[in-house]
């Protein structure tokens, strides 16, 4: 699995952005965050693409799900 990750802004409450693409992943991250909350932000990512949540049809039951404990 290749996961590309790009630091750059994103919009408030945004914490990661995560898409497919033709070599894996690329995960964009907010810049803006402290260094735990990129680290954290990075593991919800991979948390998604280990959950092939992009093969899933409900965003809603894919965060609620990412976001158990």
């Amino acid at each position: 699995m290749s996961v590309f990750v790009y630091h750059i802004p994103l919009p408030d409450g945004v914490h990661e952005i995560v898409l497919p693409c033709l070599d894996g992943h690329t995960v964009y991250i907010d810049n803006q965050l402290s260094y735990e909350a990129q680290i954290e932000a990075y593991r919800h990512a991979i948390k998604h693409i280990k959950n092939r949540d992009f093969e899933k049809p409900d965003v809603q039951e894919i965060e609620a799900d990412a976001h158990e404990i």
